[in-house]
């Protein structure tokens, strides 16, 4: 502790106005970032501008990532860009029975920081990675397929916000609690009083695991590891094997930073996997591992809670995002906005529609009456024009991540009447990238047969337009859907205060966000730090919400200590 205090004057300095904000932020739920979003923004003081950050990037390439780790056996690597090229990046590999020990050496130091020094040197860590946000985009974009610029928002700034709301609430959580001793007196009459002295310390439960997935490595990687790491935990990060490289720089950042504020710096460690060798199983069940975060399939995450006992498991699993198109003030702004959403980033967002629920009769519009299949035709040209230049389209489809995705959506054109065929776009600047424009099939929502499709998540650029006898009859599919199946999102458009109220009570009842009515620039799939929830915790789609007080409390216990005064 004597060892850090210095330094975390210096941080304190530097960073507790930024902590502050974030606190008030999270109950004001205003738009505030300290991140800055835009690409020319960087530069100064120190941080990476455009250049400098491809040319960090590239100097990553086909080398060694040595983060002179405990227990290191050998190396492995192998992700390849879903734009073609090979990444050639080797990473330590961990022997665990070494690892996992020397990670606990410095919990004692850690936890007797106290909540304010952890938050502080995680501001650090999150400063340090914001200086650098033009490479980190560069490693996200080449290990998700996402577009430059959605590569640089979501996994650079986006993400970094995400990391400071775990970090304000952890900090607000471990705080209820009075720091240092408490005086306790109970009066006894005529006795003398009952007296004693009380110390109260938020004591972190030991290794978190973060298992980090292929589509948005930092965004929904660093939630977790900043509020495990924020309440006292150490932290081993075991990255998607596809997407190493942007986690791998988190670790490497995060522990310069410990270290030079005088902690530990395996505190924070990477778990890389050999090809075929899994040991995100292996490493879950280990006794050392006390709390998990994880985002992937339904599969893996029900095993995760079902078989880590031991740990305290967080995960967001997969969903059926359900929009209900009842009627609309604005046809074009709908349609405009469905189009982007269903089409930005290929649909490999787990916000992203899958199934619009549209009254086989037709909805009312401020353009007159539109049928079942005018809307679904409209909504088709809309995807059409907005991705009409290959230019605009690679901008918002970026790459597939992996073949499943094209595998899912080969077949669903085999499901249903296509509305929209999906289009091979070329990239010119990365000719192996593999690129299609999005799918939309007509479903009938009153045929059985059709329900496997349509209550199935079918993870890509993939839509139904499910036919559903009538509004209400699609507020009883929607609550089906979200109790069954799960949504991290539903969206619904009406002019009716009716209808409206009736679908807020859906998703109040199911637990589920809800976006009534998105015309403009902000889009169903998208949510914001700081005010918007993403997820609920309370469907199958997730046990957990990105962030609330929930999602960082039961990653700490506070230990009291008691003498007599």
């Amino acid at each position: 502790m004597a060892t850090a205090q210095p330094t975390t004057d210096v941080l304190a300095e530097k960073h507790r106005s930024t902590l502050d904000q974030a606190l008030a932020t999270l109950r004001s739920r205003a738009y505030w970032s300290p991140y800055p979003e835009h690409p020319k923004a960087y530069g100064a003081d120190g941080s990476l501008d455009a250049t400098a950050g491809l040319a960090a990037h590239q100097a990553v390439l086909n080398g060694r990532f040595d983060l002179d780790q405990p227990g290191t056996d050998g190396w492995t690597g192998g992700e390849v860009s879903p734009y073609g090229p090979e990444l050639g990046v080797e990473y330590p590999h961990a022997d665990v029975d070494v690892l996992l020990p020397a990670m606990r050496v410095g919990l004692p130091a850690w936890r007797d920081a106290g909540p304010e020094t952890r938050a502080l040197v995680c501001l650090e860590i999150l400063a340090r990675i914001s200086a650098r946000t033009h490479e980190f985009a560069h490693a996200v974009m080449h290990t998700s397929g996402q577009a430059f610029m959605m590569a640089f928002q979501a996994g650079g700034p986006h993400a970094q916000d995400r990391g400071l709301e775990a970090v304000a609430y952890a900090y607000e959580e471990q705080t209820r609690t009075p720091a240092g001793r408490a005086a306790w007196s109970k009066p006894q009459g005529k006795r003398d009083p009952l007296e004693l002295s009380k110390e109260f310390t938020p004591v972190g439960r030991g290794i978190a695991l973060v298992i980090g997935c292929n589509t948005f490595p930092t965004w929904n990687g660093y939630p977790g590891l900043f509020a495990s790491l924020a309440t006292g935990n150490a932290v081993l990060v075991k990255p998607h094997p596809r997407a190493v490289l942007p986690l791998a720089l988190t670790v490497k950042v995060a522990r310069e930073v410990l270290a030079e504020s005088g902690f530990d710096p395996n505190l924070v460690a990477l778990a890389t996997e050999r090809p075929g060798e899994g040991i995100a199983k292996t490493l879950a069940l280990r006794p050392e591992i006390r709390i998990i975060d994880y985002t992937g399939s339904t599969e893996f995450g029900d095993w995760l809670e079902a078989n880590a006992r031991q740990a305290q498991v967080y995960t967001e699993k997969a969903g059926v995002n359900t929009v209900l198109i009842d009627s609309t003030d604005d046809y074009k702004g709908m349609l405009s906005n469905l189009a982007f959403s269903l089409s930005l980033y290929s649909g490999q967002m787990c916000t992203t529609p899958q199934n619009l629920l549209i009254p086989r009769d037709g909805i009312a519009t401020d353009q007159g009456p539109k049928s079942y299949d005018e809307v679904v035709a409209d909504l088709a040209g809309a995807v059409g024009g907005l991705l009409g230049d290959d230019a605009r389209a690679n901008a918002l489809l970026g790459a597939l991540v992996n073949p499943d995705v094209k595998a899912r959506l080969e077949a669903a054109a085999g499901l249903g009447e296509v509305a929209l065929a999906s289009r091979e776009v070329a990239n010119p600047d990365f000719p192996d990238a593999v690129v299609r424009t999005p799918v939309m099939v007509k479903l009938d929502g009153s045929k059985p047969d059709a329900e496997a499709a349509y209550l199935s998540e079918c993870f890509g650029p993939v839509s139904f337009a499910v036919s559903v006898d009538s509004t209400a009859d699609g507020l009883e599919l929607l609550r089906r859907t979200i109790r069954d199946k799960g949504a991290m999102t539903v969206g619904a458009y009406t002019t009716s205060a009716e209808t409206e109220r009736a679908v807020e009570e859906v998703c109040l009842e199911e637990s589920a966000q809800l976006s009534l009515n998105l015309t403009g620039g902000v889009y169903v799939n998208q949510t914001a730090a700081f005010s918007d929830f993403h997820g609920s915790g309370g469907n199958p789609a997730a046990n957990a919400a990105l962030c609330d007080g929930a999602f960082v409390s039961n990653r700490f216990r506070v230990v009291e200590v008691r003498r007599q005064a």
